[in-house]
């Protein structure tokens, strides 16, 4: 016999049997090849990242193994389309909703001289990681140096996060914490700045405190 993948449509998969549609969703229409595999594959068939892994993948640069599970991955792109649908772009909601800035974000100095100009929330959509790490983003009104033949950090922007990273979690051991900023490619925000912090098994209270209580939408839905 074939395996669940094979016998169903990809946007079955991972759907209780009287919940299925015979057509595809218009917000799984028009998939990319990686989302649609991920898509297809069974929860139980994937691996979630430990903490071990997810350094690794860091310390490599390698930001495109980063994958949600895939029935979040299609609640993801369920919430996102009706965002499209309701706000415009998922930036317009970001801006509005979550942050509460609005245009054009002006910053108050330098990067990382001024509270203000930060916003720490958790990350709504998280990846497909251990439980125990939390995942937040860290949202700036100032702009992260990109080296334009790359779409990475420049040096000099590299180490002005990382000595952020270093005074705001300080509270955590050095080897609990991480961080990382999409390159251009891979942002699905990509007009309002921010990085990745991940903390391994943080106090709650910690993670309340920096976020000022913030509940991912994942955990509202």
């Amino acid at each position: 016999m074939g395996s669940i993948t094979e016998e169903l449509p990809y946007w079955q998969v991972n759907v209780p049997e009287h919940l299925r549609t015979a057509e595809c969703p218009d917000f799984l229409r028009n998939l990319n090849d990686k989302d649609r595999r991920i898509i297809s594959t069974p929860d139980s068939e994937y691996e979630i990242d430990s903490w071990e892994v997810v350094r690794h993948k860091v310390a490599q640069n390698r930001l495109e193994l980063f994958q949600r599970v895939p029935s979040e991955l299609r609640r993801y792109m369920a919430f996102t389309w009706k965002l499209k649908q309701g706000y415009g772009s998922v930036m317009n909601f970001i801006l509005t909703q979550r942050l509460q800035w609005t245009l054009p974000i002006t910053p108050r100095g330098r990067p990382f001289e001024f509270d203000d100009d930060i916003k720490v929330l958790r990350n709504d959509w998280p990846y497909g990681i251990d439980k125990r790490i939390v995942h937040l983003v860290v949202w700036t009104k100032f702009a992260l140096e990109e080296d334009p033949a790359t779409g990475d950090l420049t040096d000099a922007a590299r180490a002005e996060i990382d000595a952020y990273v270093r005074r705001a979690f300080s509270k955590m051991p050095s080897e609990h914490v991480t961080w990382f900023k999409n390159w251009a490619a891979l942002k699905s925000v990509k007009s309002v700045e921010h990085f990745h912090v991940m903390l391994f098994d943080p106090d709650p209270e910690f993670i309340r405190e920096i976020t000022n209580g913030d509940v991912p939408l994942c955990e509202r839905e």
